[in-house]
C-alpha cells in the first residue's frame, strides 16, 4: 500500500508539472488575442518605466509565446528534457509579459507562470527522455534549411532585379511567402533571370514543405493507428509510472491478469490485433506491436515501468523481447517464464531477473499432491476457491 500510494503521489506531480505550463500556454494564447482584438491600455506597474514600445510588444508577443509554451507542454508530455529546459525558460517569459500588460486577463498569467515554475524545478528528474530523430526527419531539416538559406541569399544578391527587396530581412520574408506559395505579390521579379530564380525557389520549397511535414506527420499517425486499439490516451501512456508491461500473450496471460486486477497499472504489448480487440472491450490497457521492438515498448511507457513480464509460449520471442527491455529500461525487474527447462538459463543470460518453468513447477506440485503433501492440497484448493 505504500509503494501504491507513493507511485500515486508521484504521478499526481508529474501530471501538475505538465498540466500547469499547459493552462498558462493557454493563458498568454488567450490575454494576447484579447489584447490585439481588444486594444486593452496597457498602464501596469511598469507603465513609468518600460517604453511604450515594449508595452504594446509585449501584447503582440506573448500570442506567440503561449503557441512556443504549447508545443513546449505537449513535448512534456512525452517526459523530453529538451521540453523541460525550454518551458523552465519560457516561463518567465510569460510571467513578465503578464506583469508589463498588467491587465485583469494577465493576472491569472503571472499568478500560474510564478506558480509553475517550482512545481517543474521539483519534477526536474522526471523529464529524461532525449529527442531522437530519424533520417527522414533530419534529412527533412537539412532539406528546409537549405532550401530558405537558398532563397534568401539568392533574392538578397537579386535585389536590384526586385521590388521592395532592400534587406536580409525583406528576402527572406520573400522566401517564406514564395516557397510556401502564399505570394502577396509586394515583391516581384523585374526580369526574366529573378523570374527563373522565383520559380526555382517555389519548387523547391514546395517539395522541401511537403517532405517536412511527411516525416513528422507520418510517424504520429502511424503511432495513432497503432493505438486504435488501446484503451488509454497519448498523454496516459506518457504518464505511466512503475507500472508493469506485459510482452506478448500465452496461456499465462488470462490468470495474470486476474492476478494483477486492480493491485496495480498494467500494459499489455501484443501483435495479436483480435486479441487486443478482446482487451479494449474488457478495458484492459493494450499497445498494438511487436514486443520486441522498441516502438511499442517505448509506447507502452517501458522506460518507467516498475516491472516487465515476458511468458508467451515462444522461448526465442520472449528472448527477443527481454533484450530490447532491457536496453530501454536497464533497471526494470523482468520476470519471464520459460517454456522449456533448458531454455531457463538462456533467458536468465538475455537479461530477466528471475525465470522459472510453470511445466516444472506444476510437475512439482502435482508429484508433491501425489504423495500426499497436504500443504500443496490446501494451495490448490486455494487456487480453485479464487
Amino acid at each position: 500500500m505504500a509503494t501504491e500510494e507513493a507511485s500515486r503521489r508521484r504521478r499526481l506531480g508529474l501530471r501538475t508539472a505538465v498540466a500547469l505550463p499547459t493552462v498558462v500556454a493557454i493563458l498568454s494564447l488567450a490575454t494576447g488575442i484579447t489584447n490585439i482584438s481588444v486594444g486593452v491600455t496597457i498602464s501596469g506597474p511598469l507603465g513609468g518605466i518600460v517604453p511604450e514600445a515594449i508595452q504594446e510588444a509585449a501584447g503582440f508577443t506573448g500570442t506567440l509565446t503561449g503557441f512556443v509554451l504549447l508545443l513546449a507542454a505537449r513535448s512534456l508530455q512525452r517526459r523530453f528534457r529538451v521540453g523541460w529546459y525550454l518551458t523552465m525558460f519560457l516561463l518567465p517569459i510569460t510571467a513578465l509579459q503578464g506583469l508589463i500588460q498588467a491587465s485583469i486577463y494577465s493576472l491569472p498569467l503571472v499568478v500560474l507562470s510564478l506558480v509553475a515554475l517550482p512545481t517543474l524545478a521539483v519534477n526536474y528528474r522526471r523529464f529524461d527522455r532525449s529527442v531522437t530523430l530519424s533520417s527522414a526527419q533530419i534529412a527533412a531539416i537539412i532539406a528546409l534549411s537549405g532550401t530558405l538559406a537558398y532563397g534568401t541569399l539568392g533574392s538578397y544578391t537579386l535585389r536590384e532585379e526586385y521590388v521592395a527587396i532592400d534587406t536580409l530581412t525583406d528576402a527572406f520574408y520573400y522566401t517564406v511567402v514564395t516557397a510556401s506559395t502564399v505570394g502577396y505579390g509586394d515583391m516581384t521579379p523585374q526580369s526574366q533571370q529573378a523570374r527563373l530564380f522565383g520559380l526555382s525557389v517555389v519548387v523547391l520549397g514546395t517539395a522541401s514543405f511537403a517532405v517536412a511535414l511527411g516525416s513528422v506527420l507520418g510517424p504520429a499517425i502511424e503511432a495513432r493507428l497503432a493505438r486504435t486499439l488501446g484503451t488509454m490516451t497519448d498523454s496516459d501512456y506518457d504518464l505511466l509510472e512503475d507500472h508493469v508491461v506485459i510482452l506478448g500473450i500465452g496461456d499465462l496471460t488470462e490468470s495474470l491478469l486476474e492476478e494483477l486486477g486492480d493491485r496495480s497499472e498494467f500494459v499489455v504489448v501484443t501483435d495479436d490485433q483480435d486479441q487486443a480487440s478482446d482487451f479494449q472491450r474488457r478495458n484492459v490497457n493494450v499497445v498494438v506491436g511487436d514486443p520486441s521492438d522498441e516502438g511499442p515498448l517505448s509506447s507502452a511507457g517501458i522506460e518507467q515501468a516498475g516491472t516487465v513480464i515476458v511468458a508467451t509460449e515462444s522461448d526465442a520471442a520472449d528472448a527477443l523481447a527481454i533484450l530490447t527491455a532491457r536496453q530501454l529500461n536497464p533497471d526494470a525487474r523482468i520476470v519471464a517464464a520459460a517454456t522449456s527447462r533448458e531454455n531457463i538459463e538462456k533467458l536468465r543470460h538475455a537479461g530477466a531477473d528471475i525465470v522459472f518453468s510453470p511445466a516444472a513447477i506444476g510437475g512439482h506440485l502435482l508429484g508433491q499432491s501425489a504423495l500426499g503433501n497436504r500443504d500443496v492440497e490446501q494451495f490448490l484448493d486455494g487456487t480453485r476457491d479464487e
